[in-house]
């Protein structure tokens, strides 16, 4: 399967939107490019002595509504059209859902599963020490991503609060509970995607309970989710990880799964595969399963122009960022499957972590029920503002998705700054 670059892939979604809400074309040029792609060069002193260098980047794609907010993610896979990509999806995001952040993206070259945590743990410390001059708690606050964790937030404020000679917390979001972390932000990007699993199905006169299920990925968005929609009476039939899947059509124990996968860890301590109370399957088998609803939470650029014609679920709800190539949405679409974005879906992250930076500020902390009611109160709101401007854009004639309705209320949120603000100079 040919990966399309994440960039193109951005830039198609975001043009699609800007064209069809006639967007003023000097803001739709603004929006076309980062602000900033800052890259760096990362020296660590490996355990056998020897002196590796990694590349790394922050892109901060823009701030019109806020200081810059995103994940920094360690993965072989980086490199600055894919950071560039996130950015924008990011900045999408944080304007859907009326948080005021601007977007931004991070990420290493490296494979983590490769490294001793005493490597980890230099790389970290560097790569902060190298983008020190351009983030901070009103300028630019990281977050875990694809492989970093709260631990490695814990290492990045920590490197910070040293350079700047007190202590701040602010400066990231997802850290422990215990330095100044949220109650509920572990959970709340796969207890967005639940949401939105549940609420898009109501507006269709549909009940979640009894609804059938794929999820692939089983990293920590993949699993809440499939835990949450559990609890809340779906039948996850199948599931999967980077090793392959697992399947029972009677549905899957996922609190027994969580236990298996996970136990006492905060990471997975071993695949899915394996599990004895399912047959295996591989995740190209996962996506084409008959199934009400497909959540792909892993990776970018899984349903493609080459599958999306086989999908056979009715509703696909993005938990990763950028699976679904803008070909596949197309044809998604005119096969009448409801596909409903990243950029909403997968939201519930970024709204605890903006909950969490307000905390984190004001120095006061709520209570884990406090913060899901509100994760859940704005989520609701926003799918309903989603909802609604794919029938006002059908009584003008206009047949949209979910996702270009989704952009359209977004970069109208931007676009209003900027008609006010102007350009400096």
């Amino acid at each position: 399967m040919k990966k399309q670059n994440p960039r193109e892939v951005a830039l198609q979604q975001f043009n699609r939107a800007a064209e069809i809400m006639e967007l003023e074309p000097w803001i739709r040029n603004v929006l076309s490019y980062p602000e900033r792609v800052v890259k760096v060069h990362v020296p660590v002193k490996m355990d056998s002595g020897e002196v590796r260098v990694f590349e790394g980047y922050r892109c901060q794609y823009n701030s019109a509504l806020g200081p810059y907010k995103g994940g920094i993610r360690y993965s072989p896979d980086v490199d600055e059209d894919e950071v560039v990509a996130l950015a924008q999806w990011m900045t999408f995001k944080c304007a859907l859902v009326d948080v005021p952040f601007g977007g931004a993206k991070g990420g290493v070259k490296v494979d983590p599963r490769k490294l001793s945590k005493g490597e980890l743990e230099r790389l970290t410390r560097r790569y902060t020490y190298e983008i020190v001059p351009v983030i901070g708690p009103s300028i630019d606050i990281p977050a875990p991503d694809v492989y970093t964790n709260d631990e490695i937030m814990s290492w990045i404020m920590d490197t910070y609060s040293i350079f700047k000679g007190y202590n701040e917390p602010a400066i990231v979001t997802g850290k422990p509970i215990y330095i100044g972390g949220s109650k509920g932000r572990k959970e709340a990007t796969g207890r967005g995607v639940a949401i939105s699993t549940r609420e898009v199905l109501k507006l269709y006169g549909e009940d979640i309970k009894g609804k059938t299920i794929a999820i692939q990925g089983f990293g920590n968005v993949g699993s809440h989710a499939a835990l949450i929609l559990h609890e809340m009476g779906a039948r996850i039939v199948a599931v999967s990880d980077v090793e392959g899947g697992i399947y029972n059509p009677d549905g899957l124990d996922i609190p027994a799964l969580m236990e298996y996968v996970y136990g006492d860890s905060p990471t997975p301590r071993r695949s899915v595969k394996g599990f004895k109370r399912a047959r295996s399957i591989t995740n190209e088998e996962l996506l084409l399963l008959n199934v009400d609803v497909l959540i792909p939470a892993a990776i970018e650029n899984q349903i493609t122009e080459e599958n999306a014609d086989k999908i056979r679920a009715r509703y696909i709800v993005e938990g990763a960022n950028g699976p679904t190539t803008f070909e596949a949405d197309e044809i998604l679409f005119k096969r009448g499957i409801v596909v409903v974005p990243d950029i909403l879906a997968n939201s519930g992250g970024v709204i605890v972590s903006y909950l969490e930076w307000v905390q984190d500020r004001m120095g006061y902390y709520w209570e884990e029920e406090e913060v899901n009611e509100k994760l859940e109160k704005k989520l609701v709101k926003v799918i309903q503002e989603v909802f609604d401007t794919i029938r006002k854009y059908r009584e003008k004639g206009k047949e949209i998705d979910w996702r270009t309705a989704a952009y359209i209320l977004s970069i109208e949120r931007i676009a209003k700054v900027y008609r006010k603000r102007g350009l400096f100079p």
